[in-house]
């Protein structure tokens, strides 16, 4: 299947405005038909691959990616240290970059999706909120949300991280048994704590023996990072788990080539 690669960049309504740059992949059609599309938001250390990887299996789906740069347009360091204080700041490049997406014509603008990994697995999921809407001037909801790792103690936790009142668009959520941020079951028991109108639309996977960033194909790493540990702060190894990454990639293309 044919991939068009573009490097772009658009306006955002960031405090102040910002201009993100990102990596377009899109299928074009002889047919002239659009294709679904997906926006991907990385983690606290940016770029690093795992976009990539994932872009390449939604690519071969038939699904068209933007892989958005929240960091670079801050002027931000990679890593925990030098992030904006709250994945809610980066939360209008979410949505500039699904009206970027919407305006280009291999793509449907009524289904574009959106995935992230940790910080981006947070955006990605507080883009389904209703709150989150108001960025969105009008046009139609993410059709669906996949967060891999996302924190999941902190929502009611923390201050502005919230999932008690969603738009109804389908979530997949997929974390590791062996996350430092989280306890084991932390997926568990971020369901058990949301209103029943909220996991309805959640589907949850716990990959076992898997880490935090477990789709990251690099040489192993131990971060510090002051949300990890259920917010005790302290060291997280970030690890590659290939049969969890597979499975993962899998589940991913499966749920947003199964939207409607």
């Amino acid at each position: 299947m044919p991939i068009r690669t573009s490097y772009v960049a658009f306006r955002t309504a960031a405090e102040p405005p910002l201009t993100v740059a990102g990596r377009l992949n899109t299928i074009p059609r002889e047919d002239g038909a659009r294709t679904p599309a997906v926006v991907i938001c990385h983690g606290s250390d940016g770029v690093d691959g795992r976009g990539e990887f994932h872009a390449r299996a939604l690519n071969a789906a038939g699904l068209a990616t933007l892989e958005i740069d929240m960091w670079a347009a801050r002027g931000s360091a990679r890593g925990a240290a030098a992030r904006p204080r709250s994945p809610v700041e980066t939360l209008p490049d979410a949505f500039a970059a699904k009206a970027f997406l919407a305006a280009q014509p291999e793509v449907e603008p009524e289904r574009i999706g959106i995935m992230g990994f940790s910080w981006g697995g947070v955006v990605s999921l507080l883009a389904a909120t209703q709150a989150a809407q108001t960025l969105s001037a009008g046009a139609p909801p993410f059709r669906g949300h996949v967060a891999l790792y996302p924190v999941c103690w902190a929502y009611g936790v923390v201050p502005g991280l919230s999932l008690e009142a969603l738009t109804g668009a389908p979530i997949l959520i997929q974390a590791g048994e062996a996350d430092a941020y989280d306890d084991p079951d932390g997926l568990d028991q971020l369901l058990a704590r949301l209103p029943e109108a909220s996991r309805r639309v959640i589907r949850g996977v716990t990959h076992p023996g898997a880490g935090h960033g477990f789709d990251r194909d690099a040489p192993a790493q131990t971060i510090v990072d002051p949300f990890a540990h259920k917010g005790e702060g302290g060291p997280v190894l970030m690890a590659f788990h290939p049969e969890a990454a597979e499975t993962a990639r899998r589940l991913a293309v499966e749920f947003f080539a199964s939207l409607p």
